[in-house]
């Protein structure tokens, strides 16, 4: 009995849940197929049919966010130098991973009460205090709970879904939490992810606290049938080291980054494209996202600043995108939009 107990708390969901979504304090559950069309999350863009005819004069330069949070900035004046990379990126993870473990709708309910007190108290350092945090407080309970940008299990199951593998070996690099690892496993299983991070905290905390109650919707191959998978029952994984230590060959079936190529400068992003092409198997997958370019996420790296605006960043569109893939060795097979992120799905030439 306490072992069903167990099991229950653990794995709270099952088939029984297909199509049910639920919105609890800190994230959101939504176990919708994407292969139902009324919820395809992936807009397949293929409007570029031939690469080769587009130039940066037609696409732009991506916009560069420059807004940066005010921990790096006092850094930098207080050491009369640029914050190290390494350095900026353990401010954001941890910055970053709070966010995850807040109970928004609490912590809403908090600071309004606060904003109110201030108010009745003629504090305005206090008002102004209280109204940044309620505002920011709601932009996240939008972006990541009511409409499940970060995550978007929808739109990365319609970006993931028609590869060609059976048991992949996936190599996710800048893993982070490695959530769009876990969501290939479960609709590619058998094989195994390796998360790759040079930030200790990332496999500690970001992916070491990832809700292991956090159901993913995959495939079951004994069945053939749509299945629900969770952290721990996956082959994962991490290390903590810099990309260019890895010492693997091309030996992986599928390489994905998320938010990676858009935090280095143009001279670099031929060396970050290679760490992709360097470790797949000549059959593989490149699989990479970034951040759209469009009103709403430079609102949101706009009002969070404080929390995200630690390092280089990008906004870009596909296209862009694109254009840096092909340009450095890569066939686009697919290239779209999901819900905050472009996303594409390439070969090496």
């Amino acid at each position: 009995m306490q072992l069903q107990l167990e099991n229950l708390l653990s794995y709270p969901y099952s088939e029984e849940h297909f199509e049910h979504t639920e919105l609890k304090p800190r994230y959101k559950v939504d176990l919708r197929n994407p292969r139902n069309e009324e919820w395809e999350r992936f807009i397949d863009l293929g409007y570029v049919r031939d690469w080769s005819l587009l130039s940066w004069k037609d696409v732009g330069k991506p916009y560069r966010v420059e807004n940066y949070a005010n921990a790096k900035l006092e850094w930098e004046k207080e050491h009369g130098q640029t914050l190290p990379v390494k350095m900026s990126w353990e401010m954001f993870n941890k910055s970053f991973h709070e966010w995850f473990e807040k109970d928004v709708p609490t912590e809403l309910s908090e600071t309004g009460k606060s904003f109110w007190r201030a108010m009745a108290r003629f504090d305005f350092q206090e008002v102004k205090t209280a109204l940044s945090d309620y505002i920011q407080l709601s932009v996240w309970n939008y972006a990541h709970r009511i409409s499940d940008g970060i995550w978007d299990p929808r739109g990365k199951r319609a970006l993931f879904q028609g590869l060609d593998v059976e048991k992949p070996r996936i190599l996710f690099l800048g893993a982070a939490e490695g959530y769009e690892g876990m969501q290939l496993y479960s609709m590619y299983p058998g094989g195994e992810v390796v998360l790759v991070d040079y930030d200790e905290y990332c496999k500690t905390h970001r992916f070491g606290d990832f809700p292991e109650s956090y159901p993913f919707l995959g495939y079951n191959p004994e069945t053939g049938s749509p299945r629900v998978w969770y952290k721990n029952q996956m082959k994962i994984e991490y290390i903590v080291d810099d990309i260019r230590n890895l010492n693997f060959g091309p030996e992986f079936d599928i390489v994905i980054s998320v938010g990676l190529l858009e935090h280095f400068p143009d001279e670099m992003k031929p060396e970050v494209l290679e760490w992709h092409r360097k470790f797949l198997k000549p059959s593989g997958y490149v699989i990479m996202t970034t951040p759209r370019h469009h009103v709403k996420t430079r609102l949101f790296y706009t009002i969070m600043e404080e929390v995200m605006n630690h390092t280089y960043r990008e906004l870009m569109t596909v296209t862009q995108m694109g254009l840096y893939l092909y340009e450095n060795g890569f066939d686009i097979l697919r290239h779209g939009t999901i819900k905050v992120h472009n996303g594409i799905v390439a070969k090496v030439r």
